[in-house]
């Protein structure tokens, strides 16, 4: 299977469909397509900072393979590739829970997380915008680990679509319901209450795709009415790509 092929045709058809889905049963009525920071998102975060980093990713951590020479014993090359993709997806998941709840605790990972915060109007394009050291941090450890333990390589690739995909539904403004599944596999209906402008203090549904660890670890918070708004609380959060990485480092 194509899988250089497949992926971006899913990605695209993807946005497509929550695109359309966000115009016909929104969660936020009236929310516009072009909204502020759109172009911002599409052009600073989501293609100049991707491609850029995803160069810079490859290649640290092939001189991570090379130094260490891991790959060459393949050591999960043998599973069924199903296996090895479930392996990386669940391991890789319970990690950025727990890293994701430290940065709403920690001072120095909230600066650099701020920017994933900033958008108002959350929507599929949401979550482009996060702080090019947090990518840098965290797709480095979510993709060493498939690389030097010899995963397939059309594991990176599925894995790397699943992040996409399910990064642009679980932002999508979209009014959704899915019951019990929802304690189980998250979704919008969760992760819009994860941006709420009244929720300040340590934050709450840290998941990504498995709403399992915020209901196991009690962080989990799914009330009957929507929230107030979305975005930060502080106005001074400024707007552009460059600024918005600078505020971090601000005294």
């Amino acid at each position: 299977m194509r899988w250089d092929i497949l992926a971006p045709a899913i990605t695209i058809g993807s946005t497509f469909v929550l695109v359309a889905l966000e115009r016909r049963f929104p969660y936020t009525p009236g929310q516009r397509l072009l909204r502020p920071g759109f172009f911002t998102d599409v052009i600073g975060y989501g293609i100049v900072q991707s491609w850029i980093l995803g160069n810079t990713i490859g290649w640290l951590i092939g001189r991570l393979d090379a130094a260490t020479g891991l790959s060459r014993l393949h050591l999960v090359s043998a599973w069924p590739m199903w296996l090895q993709l479930l392996f990386f997806l669940v391991e890789h998941d319970l990690y950025i829970y727990l890293f994701h709840r430290w940065q709403h605790h920690n001072a120095f990972l909230w600066r650099i997380h701020e920017a994933h915060h900033s958008v108002k109007d959350v929507d599929w394009l949401a979550g482009a915008r996060s702080h090019s050291l947090e990518i840098l941090t965290n797709q480095t450890i979510e993709f060493a680990p498939m690389v030097l333990l010899g995963a397939s390589p059309e594991v990176v690739v599925i894995k790397a679509t699943v992040d996409a995909v399910w990064g642009m539904w679980i932002h999508s403004n979209i009014d959704v319901r899915t019951g019990w599944l929802q304690r189980i596999v998250n979704g919008p209906e969760m992760h819009r209450w994860h941006h709420a402008i009244e929720i300040t203090e340590g934050g709450i549904n840290f998941s990504t795709k498995l709403a399992i660890w915020d209901w196991l670890f009690g962080t989990a918070h799914l009330p009957a009415h929507k929230p107030a708004g979305f975005g930060l609380t502080d106005e001074r959060f400024p707007t552009g790509y460059l600024r918005q990485h600078l505020y971090a480092f601000r005294s």
